[in-house]
């Protein structure tokens, strides 16, 4: 298996505002995000905000330990990279288009390479099954949590 990569979009009945403060505060993904086990903020930035954080993922066959640098465009975009840990390589986004009447057409993609010997063990309908839990459910999990806060 070479990278995992994909990307999910729905429409939320929320304003773009209400869409960029809920994954801004990145260390409160872990409540709302399944598989997303911790993260721990490393180095804030002038606002406050998280710039450099330490994560562990439930990637199903084992946790994956990363170091991410998060960039942020609000309200229209969060990025993040890998800068180290036992992934090869990881990016990913959550972008967002304001639509009107109070939603927002949210997209979230990742992009992972696991490296040769972790790549091995995440084949067939494993890397479905992750791919599932770390890409396609997340924007679901967004509208979930934001309808909860009401």
């Amino acid at each position: 298996m070479g990278t995992l990569s994909g990307d999910a979009t729905t429409d939320v009945d929320a304003p773009i505002d209400r869409c960029w403060a809920l994954v801004e505060d990145v260390s409160t993904a872990p409540e709302w995000q399944r598989g997303l086990e911790q993260m721990d903020v490393v180095e804030r930035d002038e606002l406050g905000r998280g710039v450099v954080c330490d994560s562990v993922i439930d990637g199903k066959i084992r946790q994956f330990r990363t170091r991410v640098r998060f960039g942020y465009e609000g309200p229209n975009k969060l990025s993040w990279e890998q800068i180290e840990g036992n992934l090869k390589s990881m990016r990913g986004s959550w972008e967002f288009r304001e639509l009107g009447d109070g939603r927002t057409r949210v997209t979230y993609r990742l992009e992972i390479d696991p490296g040769r010997r972790l790549g091995l063990l995440i084949r067939g309908p494993v890397e479905a099954s992750v791919r599932g839990v770390i890409v396609g459910a997340r924007p679901g999990e967004l509208a979930t949590r934001l309808a909860a806060e009401g």
